[in-house]
């Protein structure tokens, strides 16, 4: 018994030992003794380091205690955090370009209008509607020259006065015929023009030309205008009919009262962008309905820049013409195309002539700027030199009209009302209100008209625009030319860069390119265009001006001059704000996406001899993501349709660009009849190829 309860008291003893080491749940954990340091045996040691010794010896704080505090002091923070904007992005390369001389134009000159043999009224109309006293040189070179009746090519930079050039003698001419004009007559000249914009421009200046003379009549076809209003106005008669190529077309086919009996000129401004919108089947089609009617006339082709289509064009249209190039460096004299052998026609000459002219007072720069970084570099550039600096216009290019719409809103939201509401009062600077207008070609014609007349008349604002602002258009007191995407061309660069410093002005203008684009600069060197880099951390720095990015701390000292990181920290702060508003709802995350497509789609668009710079394979998705707000790589993109699934069926955009290009329904019609039976021709030979196979097949079978 004695040994029996001793092993019971040494199992009680084990049990009682295995519960101290194992204690059970929801009880609290054992205390550690604090471990003893040196400092607490050392006979020096004081009492401060004994205190010092058991503050440090202390149980730390856990990981998660500490995240819900950082989280509670985020909440009174006034953004959420994001994703670093300066991690990550690739190394900006230094631009590797060699100094050209540009070739420049001398746009005036001091001769007078008076010299000229011009109706006196005609003069006087110059000196006080147009306030031009003295001629550019385009003007001294060409007016004589179509005075005189002969065909003309004319070669001349932007902003350049090219729709003087030919207007003045075009009124010349009809103000002194024998006969007296009359407005039932029908038209004596015809315009044609690319754009809708520049339709409306040259039929201002054509009236302000023709305020003495009354009884000449202009007027403007174009698309988007009502067609039984034009139709009553051609019924009334239309003596210089300025027009685009398609709306022509479309009346040429379908308005009985149109005709060109005594259409005596014919005027083709800007003939380079006319081709490359795709109007060259629709400017055969108005030369063979004027050739029909009358032979002889006087035919005049200008444009900025001479390509094939051009000199292919000039062959078809024009009859032994004077070859006028206002460049330094091309040929001063106008001389007879027929005395040079028709080299003018020649690709070799179209070769010569592709060194640019720019202006003297314009100053181009050049921005590296990564993908994640292109939104806030853009913001900041719009708030450095529209509400800091001195009043600016500035105009900015975009490769679709979906960035168009999607910029336009977004900076209107964050810039400008940003500024109205979270600063009243503030400063001066917080009251400049910043204007932003949109121009693009899916606008209806109504809103477009009004947009150019509003940007046309003000004094300062924000312009976004695609490519139908590029050309012609004389939009004064533009300062800053931005190319938020680079153009498809050098060609198409000249004439973007060519809406600011006309006519002896100054100007600027910035193109932004990623740092996988940077041969691009190489390539506008070619062509003699000088471009200066503007550096990215400048731009940036402006944000250090607005109080509305700071980056709120306690117990912060105040930044004297520009500290980077307080920089970097402004344009996160700048970013958050618009990825805020991009993710306010599930509409401009959709919105954000389209415009993320249309970029790309663009992208893959450059043509083949530029596929080395502008490359889909070099965009980092989730960079460029970032650049419309939306914080992450869009996951669903390719079930949109991209241009590389465009790409892959090689019929299909042909087909829509065709469709394009067609204007009338009749035109339309006979391209889908044509098309169809085409397809049906090939249906029906696959058909008859199987009926044989089956005959033949037939046949083996027979004899066994």
């Amino acid at each position: 018994m004695a040994a029996g309860v001793g092993m019971r008291g040494v199992g009680r003893q084990s049990g009682a030992l295995k519960r101290k080491l194992q204690p059970p749940h929801e009880s609290p954990p054992v205390k550690r003794k604090r471990k003893l340091s040196i400092n607490t045996f050392r006979k020096g040691a004081t009492a401060a380091d004994r205190r010092e010794e058991r503050y440090s010896s202390q149980k730390p704080v856990p990981k998660k205690q500490l995240t819900d505090n950082q989280n509670e002091s985020q909440k009174n923070k006034p953004f959420i955090k994001t994703s670093s904007l300066f991690k990550n992005n690739p190394d900006i390369p230094e631009i590797q370009r060699k100094e050209v001389q540009q070739v420049q134009e001398n746009v005036f000159t001091t001769d007078s209008f008076s010299q000229l043999d011009l109706h006196p009224h005609l003069i006087s109309t110059i000196n006080i509607v147009l306030n031009m006293c003295s001629m550019t040189s385009v003007q001294k070179q060409t007016i004589p020259v179509l005075l005189q009746g002969r065909d003309a090519l004319v070669r001349s930079q932007t902003g350049s006065g090219k729709t003087l050039a030919y207007g003045i003698p075009l009124v010349q001419s009809l103000q002194g015929m024998e006969s007296k004009i009359q407005r039932s007559d029908g038209p004596y000249a015809l315009v044609l023009v690319p754009t809708r914009e520049l339709a409306l421009q040259s039929f201002d200046t054509i009236q302000k030309l023709l305020k003495p003379f009354t009884w000449i009549v202009p007027g403007v076809l174009m698309g988007g205008e009502k067609r039984k209003s034009e139709k009553a106005r051609l019924r009334k008669g239309i003596n210089i009919l300025i027009s685009t190529p398609g709306r022509l077309v479309d009346h040429i086919k379908s308005t009985e009262c149109i005709h060109f009996r005594r259409t005596q000129w014919l005027i083709i401004d800007e003939a380079d962008r006319i081709l490359d919108l795709g109007f060259e089947k629709d400017v055969a089609v108005i030369l063979n309905a004027l050739n029909t009617e009358r032979e002889t006339r006087q035919n005049v082709l200008l444009s900025a820049t001479l390509t094939e289509g051009v000199t292919r064009l000039a062959d078809i249209s024009l009859n032994d013409p004077v070859s006028i190039s206002i460049a330094d460096e091309l040929q001063k004299v106008p001389e007879p195309a027929s005395q040079t052998n028709r080299e003018a026609s020649s690709s070799s000459k179209c070769m010569e002539q592709e060194n640019f002219a720019v202006p003297e007072t314009l100053q181009q720069y050049v921005m590296m700027v990564p993908s994640k970084l292109r939104l806030v570099t853009l913001a900041a550039f719009i708030l450095q030199k529209c509400k800091f600096e001195k009043c600016h216009k500035m105009i900015i290019f975009f490769s679709s009209c979906e960035q168009v719409e999607f910029y336009h809103e977004l900076l209107v939201k964050v810039l400008s009302r940003g500024s109205e509401s979270e600063q009243p009062g503030r400063s001066s600077l917080s009251s400049v209100s910043l204007q932003f207008l949109r121009l693009h070609g899916d606008m209806e014609q109504e809103e477009r008209t009004e947009v150019f007349q509003e940007f046309l008349k003000s004094k300062t604002g924000i312009l976004l625009c695609t490519d139908v602002a590029a050309r012609g258009l004389d939009l004064p007191q533009v300062t800053w030319i931005v190319q938020y995407n680079a153009p498809a061309s050098p060609a198409e660069y000249i004439h973007r860069i060519g809406r600011t410093a006309r006519i002896g002005c100054r100007g600027s203008s910035l193109l932004v390119l990623a740092p996988s684009e940077a041969e691009y600069v190489s390539l506008l060197a070619s062509h003699k265009i000088n471009v200066s880099e503007l550096k990215m951390e400048k731009v940036l720095a402006s944000l250090m001006k607005d109080d509305r990015f700071k980056l709120h701390r306690p117990r912060r000292k105040k930044s004297c001059g520009e500290n980077p990181q307080e920089v970097q920290e402004r344009a996160t702060v700048l970013q958050t704000k618009f990825e805020n508003h991009v993710h306010s709802s599930e509409g401009t995350v959709r919105w954000a996406k389209k415009a993320l497509q249309s970029f790309l789609c663009a992208y893959t668009a450059y043509p083949r001899n530029l596929k080395h710079i502008f490359h889909i394979k070099s965009l980092h998705l989730g960079h460029v993501a970032k650049s419309f707000g939306l914080r992450d790589a869009p996951q669903n993109l390719t079930a949109l349709p991209t241009a590389g699934s465009k790409k892959k069926t090689k019929p299909g955009p042909k087909r829509s660009e065709l469709l394009k290009k067609t204007h009338g329904k009749r035109r339309l019609a006979e391209i889908l009849r044509s098309e169809y039976s085409s397809g049906m021709d090939t249906a029906g030979a696959k058909v008859k190829k199987k009926r044989k196979k089956q005959r033949k097949a037939g046949n083996q079978q027979i004899p066994t």
